[in-house]
């Protein structure tokens, strides 16, 4: 929906463009290196190894073009976080620490941290790929959802067709866990 979004924002009406949601997001890598599609929508690191393998070229960030999308999120029942408030307050608290751990550290030091779980790409890879996302701003400093941030998701999904009204931010953000 993101990338429908910019590409949208940018002057393509999405009815001269074919978008495929019919492949699973697994298979979008070996789909568009076989030939099914002009564009795909890959995330890090895979599309800089399609890149560097020269099956296809970086033209944009979705992330960048697409404005400001809280990406990380979880859902719970109201029954959930009422029986469970300090498994909500540890998630949330874990998220903020990776958050102050990205924004205190150096590119280097955080790919370091996190090359465990791209066991098939260089440590130097995965720093050029931080130095990408410090350089569009792509990590929030707080899990703090503010209302614009909310409504510019509501406009992404309305963008693509899925909402027809718009939700209430009160009743579907818990900002009592986040810091501001």
């Amino acid at each position: 929906m993101t990338l429908e979004y910019a590409i949208n924002k940018n002057g393509i009406k999405t009815k001269e463009v074919n978008f495929d949601t019919s492949i699973d997001f697994a298979s979008t890598t070996g789909a568009f290196i076989s030939g099914t599609g002009d564009y795909v929508s890959l995330f890090e690191p895979t599309a800089s190894e399609i890149e560097e393998k020269g099956y296809g070229k970086i033209v944009a960030s979705i992330g960048e073009l697409g404005g400001n999308v809280p990406y990380t999120s979880y859902i719970a029942k109201k029954s959930f976080i009422k029986n469970n408030n300090k498994t909500i307050k540890s998630f949330t608290k874990a998220i903020q620490k990776g958050l102050d751990f990205v924004k205190n550290h150096t590119d280097q030091e955080v790919a370091e941290e996190i090359k465990s779980y791209f066991p098939d790409t260089k440590v130097k890879d995965i720093e050029k790929i931080i130095k990408k996302y410090r350089s569009i701003d792509a990590w929030k400093e707080t899990t703090y959802i503010k209302e614009e941030e909310f409504k510019h998701i509501e406009e992404i999904i309305k963008n693509a067709g899925k909402l027809d009204k718009n939700a209430p931010y009160s009743k579907l953000v818990l900002t009592k866990y986040s810091r501001k």
